[in-house]
Parts: structure tokens; C-alpha cells; sequence
């Protein structure tokens, strides 16, 4: 995998109350045309949702996203994450995510936190909470002073307001909740992820 960044235009940020949800929904994305997933830390069942996605469906990239610890880190990497995302950075977080080996998405929402990241040798990122802290216009002001960067903005993002996220030229993809909404995940309309899924990924920008 050449970036993180460049897998799919938009990041299923998903989070999954029923293990058993897990392989359908990650299924549902892959036929929709997202071959990636973010499972987020944030359920007790989080990570055997992701053993089991990495089990089932290995045709998926499935990484652990909300990795707020040192001990999640390595605990998601064990359960078969391919890839982390963290909502924010610090040094042991940094420290921990890297020594994994796997790609990951250190969070910044400002331009300290940026320059952190860039100093730690991290050039992909996670920009967190995007709608909430400035959105394209944050990203058009950073991209100048900033040009190595590049981001995943998450946050507040829906269908409309995506393509001017991945119009920018330091995006490479955004995080999308909507993909999987929890009625239809409690119901299991797998169709409607696939179709979701299918919609986000004609948002490609060539």
C-alpha cells in the first residue's frame, strides 16, 4: 500500500455495537467499491469486531480508529488492524503507534499539532474534528506554510460537503460516518450500506 491516504476517497469511519455486525457490514462496504474500514475503540466489542473482519474479509483494509492509548495501539495491531487512526497525538501515542509498524493517522486540529506530527516524521494525518475546526478553509489557509502535509479531515463531513474536501490538493480521502448508519446496521439493510458505499466512492477526484 503506497498511502493510507490514497486507498479510497472516503474512510468508513464506522462503530460497531454487535460483533456480529462486523464481516456483513464490512462485506456491505466492499461491494459498494470501499475496500477500507476504520472500526472505532469506542465499543466493548470493537475489537473483536476487528479480528473477525480480518479474518472473514481479508479483501478489506481494516484499521482501529479512537486509538487514544499506548496499550490500544498494540492491542488493535494484535487483533489484526492494518492500519491506526488516533482522534489527537502525543508523544507516547506517537511513539506507540509507530513502534507497531503499521501506517497510521496521528489526529491534529491545529498547527502546532501539525508541525509535531510533520517533526515526528508523519506527513499523512487525520485533521479532527474538520466541520468543527475550520473545515476547507482551515485546510486552504495551512496548505501554503505546510506543503507536506497531508490529511484525512473527519468530522462533521457528509456527502455534500465532501467533493470540496477532496478538491483540496493536501486531502487525500475524508472519514465518513454516514456510510454506515446505525438503524441500518441494527436492522441489517446491508443493501443500503452498499449503496452508500457505491456513492461514496464514484467521489473519487481525478
Amino acid at each position: 500500500m503506497s498511502s493510507l491516504l490514497d486507498a479510497v476517497p472516503v474512510l468508513p469511519v464506522v462503530v460497531v455495537d454487535d460483533v456480529s455486525h462486523a464481516v456483513p457490514v464490512a462485506r456491505a462496504l466492499v461491494a459498494g467499491g470501499l475496500p477500507a474500514i476504520e472500526l472505532t475503540l469506542r465499543t466493548p466489542v470493537a475489537l473483536d469486531a476487528i479480528r473477525a473482519i480480518a479474518a472473514e474479509v481479508p479483501e478489506i483494509l481494516v484499521g482501529a480508529g479512537t486509538v487514544t492509548t499506548p496499550d490500544q495501539a498494540k492491542l488493535a495491531a494484535e487483533a489484526g488492524a492494518r492500519f491506526l487512526v488516533s482522534p489527537g497525538l502525543t508523544p507516547s501515542l506517537l511513539s506507540s503507534m509507530r513502534d507497531t509498524g503499521l501506517p497510521f493517522l496521528p489526529g491534529t486540529a491545529t498547527v502546532s499539532e501539525v508541525l509535531t506530527a510533520l517533526e515526528a516524521g508523519c506527513t499523512e494525518l487525520k485533521f479532527f474534528p474538520a466541520a468543527a475546526s475550520g473545515g476547507t478553509a482551515y485546510l486552504t489557509a495551512i496548505g501554503s506554510p505546510l506543503p507536506s502535509a497531508r490529511f484525512c479531515p473527519t468530522g462533521g463531513i457528509t456527502p455534500t460537503s465532501a467533493p470540496a474536501y477532496l478538491a483540496l490538493p493536501n486531502v487525500g480521502c475524508v472519514g465518513g460516518s454516514w456510510l454506515t448508519p446505525a438503524d441500518a446496521l441494527a436492522t441489517g439493510d446491508w443493501d443500503r450500506v452498499t449503496t452508500l458505499a457505491r456513492e461514496a466512492a464514484a467521489l473519487r477526484v481525478s
